[in-house]
């Protein structure tokens, strides 16, 4: 794998490699206004950047902290840096420090036809505990809702 960094978004040098990133990734990406308004609650709602030697930002995670809950809303990797272990590592980076903070579930939709996303997720021991109907638009999709619940402390349950 390539040598990479993760950090906590900075700046709007970072904010224009997330907009790209989202771009190319989504089909209903989310806009500079939505990430502005996020970013404004630093308590609850954080984004994550993964940086290579070929991208300043290769791609990124926001999510939310909420208590014990992580709720991971949109996660993406340029599509040429893809396979690379790099949306593996930043998800193990963004669990890791959600349960290092009190954390004990994760949360996200994905679409029922993103088989690369679902595999991805399923690895780290996401699993599926329901849908919603028409969730995703262009096109309208239903989403599959996944969980993850942190392992037991001395568990080597992988699910």
């Amino acid at each position: 794998m390539d040598r990479f960094q993760i950090d906590p978004l900075t700046g709007d040098s970072d904010l224009e490699g997330v907009l790209d990133v989202g771009a190319e990734s989504f089909t209903n990406p989310w806009t500079r206004e939505m990430y502005v308004g996020e970013t404004n609650n630093q308590s609850v709602c954080h984004v994550w950047v993964v940086r290579t030697g070929e991208s300043p930002v290769a791609g990124f995670c926001a999510f939310w902290l909420v208590c014990d809950e992580v709720h991971i809303n949109n996660l993406a990797i340029r599509p040429r840096l893809r396979g690379r272990g790099l949306g593996t590592a930043l998800v193990q980076a963004v669990l890791g420090h959600a349960v290092a903070v009190g954390a004990r579930r994760a949360t996200l939709e994905v679409r029922e036809s993103n088989a690369g996303a679902r595999r991805l997720y399923e690895r780290l021991g996401f699993y599926v505990g329901g849908r919603r109907p028409g969730y995703y638009t262009s096109p309208v999709e239903d989403a599959l809702i996944l969980w993850w619940d942190r392992p037991a402390v001395g568990s080597s349950d992988k699910r």
